[in-house]
C-alpha cells in the first residue's frame, strides 16, 4: 500500500517555527512530485508547496513564499516542510500527497492537486498565542 506518514504538527505561537515530515511507505520517491496541502476550518484545501523528487524544482503558494521551505531526502524517502514565521492563518491540517512525474508537474500538482492519490489523515498545525 502506497502511503505517507506525516508528523511534526503541533501548537506554536505566532512567529514560531515547525518542521513537518512526510515519510513514504510502500514506494520510493523517485520520479514523483510530492506536495504539501492544507485545509483550514471552513475553507477549501489548497496547495502549499510541491517538489520534484528527481530535479528538486519547487513551487510555493504566494501565501507562504519566503516563510516555508520544502525539501526532500531521497535516501530517507522523506519530504520536509520547514515553516518559519508562522501566522494564525497558517492554522490547518497539513497533508502530504504524491503523483507520478509522468502525469503531472510541480506547478500543476500544487494548483490542481493529485489525480489519483488518496488523502491521509494529515497533521494538525495550530498557530495561536
Amino acid at each position: 500500500q502506497l502511503q505517507f506518514v506525516e508528523s511534526g504538527g503541533g501548537l506554536v505561537q505566532p512567529g514560531g517555527s515547525l518542521r513537518l515530515s512526510c515519510a513514504a511507505s510502500g514506494f520510493t520517491l523517485d520520479y514523483y512530485v510530492i506536495g504539501w496541502f492544507r485545509q483550514a476550518p471552513g475553507k477549501e484545501r489548497e496547495g502549499v508547496s510541491c517538489i520534484s523528487s528527481s530535479t528538486g524544482s519547487t513551487y510555493y503558494a504566494d501565501s507562504v513564499k519566503g516563510r516555508f521551505t520544502i525539501s526532500r531526502d531521497n535516501a530517507k524517502n522523506t519530504v520536509y516542510l520547514q515553516m518559519n514565521n508562522l501566522k494564525p492563518e497558517d492554522t490547518a491540517v497539513y497533508y502530504c500527497v504524491a503523483e507520478a512525474l509522468s502525469i503531472t508537474s510541480v506547478q500543476a500538482m500544487c494548483v490542481d492537486g493529485p489525480l489519483y492519490w488518496s488523502w491521509g489523515k494529515g497533521s494538525l498545525v495550530t498557530v495561536s498565542s
